[in-house]
């Protein structure tokens, strides 16, 4: 039987700064730190369990947009906050528009290199 299941994030050295921006992006979710020789913590949004882990060494990868962080909005205000603060920093690949499949929609990669897809309901 299955226990959980988590989306994983690993950092190298940026995870406790991620998960200060997320907090402060998203208010309304949660988050605990795991105690250990390194940084691992929980974060929970909407439901939905991230795992963000810092890996010591550096590798030679890192995110892709092709995975990302869905998070569907009911109203337009705060998807446009949350969109503005998330892509400082980072890469737009679809601007806020209505797209057909979506009045409001916007995909954009964080400072992090996270790739998020934020959308109105």
């Amino acid at each position: 039987m299955i226990r959980s299941a988590s989306t994983y994030l690993m950092f190298t050295g940026q995870a406790a700064d991620a998960l200060a921006f997320y907090t402060g992006v998203f208010p309304e979710s949660t988050s605990s730190v795991r105690p250990g020789p390194v940084y691992m913590a929980d974060w929970n949004l909407a439901g939905h369990n991230v795992m963000l882990v810092d890996s010591p060494p550096v590798h030679d990868f890192t995110f892709t947009p092709s995975t990302s962080l869905f998070v569907e909005f009911e109203d337009a205000a705060s998807l446009d906050a949350a969109f503005g603060t998330l892509s400082e920093g980072g890469k737009v690949f679809m601007p806020l528009d209505n797209y057909g499949f979506s009045q409001r929609f916007g995909w954009i990669a964080d400072k992090f290199g996270v790739s998020w897809q934020l959308n109105l309901a």
